[in-house]
């Protein structure tokens, strides 16, 4: 096999990162791929490789950006952290007293924590959108103010793995006027100098890599091999996972269009470096974005252990552990290393960022050949974090 282009460096101890990063295009099938770690906000690794397209015609670059899917729910969720830091969001108060139309369908009193912990039951509209719906935030956002909780709020919890974007993007927007991606790139990407981007402006457009492939049947039964798993196609047995996935509905070329990486989908559609990442997780695990108490509540869990989750129980690996902090994976499971206090969020198709506080560590991957989910369940990531922390040694369990 022909090693594909790398590059990039490891800071001394590091090297096996580099060996593990090479081997995931040989043994795991990367296409175009880039890994970043920060160790109290210096780099240590910042590698790249492959190709951007399918046809192997653009390399990856340091600057090449890549939709992360729901690995952007760590950014959304970071605007609103941002707010609460500032005073000017209050997690415990009704959505409704930002945005008064959502009180409809029984939810007055649904607070703000509830939309950032998927425990709102609120994982799609009761009535379908048409297909284009997923490019259309005010359409969305009219129709889940509307909507009547799938469970009540907050006895549950289930993914709202397209909703949160639209909810949490929609405070976001009442509070400060601005959309989350502006805010994204004016309160934390921008001053930060990350390239991070919600709402990708044309001219970044060149720099963007196509996504290859899809999650599907097939993929799932070669990871888990023996395990029967609903195929995506077909979920009518699962109606809570049907309706948490029924905004996905743009079509698997669609995310490699100029409409969809313009687009704000804030729970799905980041277009982001693996180093841009990196950066916006050190500052948020070294506090420089936010206060100690913000961001201890951020990793706060809210939810009970070995809680089932109601809407992606049946597409979750097996022995999957899910449990949730205010709009952020926590480490039940490992996934983000040995320190259980590491947090942050994986994207359909294997990408995985996070942050390590107690460590001073932040960690990105990004990738464009679909793999894994959303959980960490990647072995790409998996064997990149565990190569990472043998090069920190004993003493990173936090």
């Amino acid at each position: 096999m022909v090693r594909p282009p790398l590059g990039g460096a490891c800071a001394p101890g590091f090297e096996g990162v580099r060996t593990v990063f090479e081997r995931n295009f040989t043994a795991h099938g990367d296409l175009g791929a880039a890994v970043a770690v920060l160790l109290d906000g210096a780099p240590v690794v910042d590698l790249w490789g492959g190709y951007a397209d399918a046809a192997r015609t653009r390399r990856w670059e340091r600057d090449t950006l890549v939709n992360v899917y729901s690995t952007s729910k760590g950014m959304t969720a970071l605007c609103a952290h941002l707010l609460v830091d500032r005073g000017a969001l209050d997690l415990d108060a009704p959505v409704a007293r930002y945005w008064p139309d959502f009180a409809r369908g029984g939810k007055g009193e649904l607070p703000v924590r509830w939309l950032l912990s998927h425990r709102a039951g609120l994982i799609a509209p009761r009535a379908p959108l048409p297909l284009p719906a997923a490019y259309d935030h005010a359409r969305v956002c009219a129709a889940l103010a509307a909507t009547e909780p799938w469970w009540e709020p907050g006895t549950a919890q289930g993914y709202h793995a397209v909703t949160f974007g639209y909810l949490v993007g929609e405070v976001v927007r009442r509070v400060t006027g601005r959309t989350a991606g502006a805010f994204l790139r004016t309160e934390i990407a921008g001053p930060l100098g990350a390239r991070v981007f919600l709402g990708t402006p044309a001219a970044e457009h060149p720099r963007c890599a196509d996504m290859v492939g899809q999650l599907d049947a097939r993929l799932l039964a070669e990871r888990y091999p023996g395990v029967p798993r609903p195929p995506l196609a077909s979920l009518d047995g699962h109606p809570l996972a049907a309706a948490a996935l029924s905004l996905l509905s743009v079509p698997t070329g669609d995310v490699n269009s100029a409409a969809y990486r313009m687009a704000e989908i804030p729970a799905g559609n980041v277009h982001a470096s693996a180093h841009g990442l990196a950066t916006v997780y050190a500052a948020l695990g070294g506090g420089s974005l936010v206060g100690a108490d913000t961001l201890a509540a951020a990793r706060r869990p809210q939810g009970r252990p070995g809680e089932p989750d109601l809407a992606m129980g049946p597409l979750a690996p097996p022995g999957t552990d899910v449990r949730w902090g205010l709009g952020y994976l926590l480490n039940t499971q490992g996934r983000a290393g040995p320190n259980p206090r590491a947090f942050g969020h994986g994207g359909a198709g294997g990408s995985y960022a996070f942050t390590d506080p107690e460590n001073g560590l932040a960690y990105a991957y990004v990738m464009n050949r679909y793999g894994g989910g959303t959980t960490g369940d990647d072995p790409r990531h998996a064997e990149l974090v565990a190569a990472v922390y043998a090069a920190l040694g004993e003493g990173a369990g936090g």
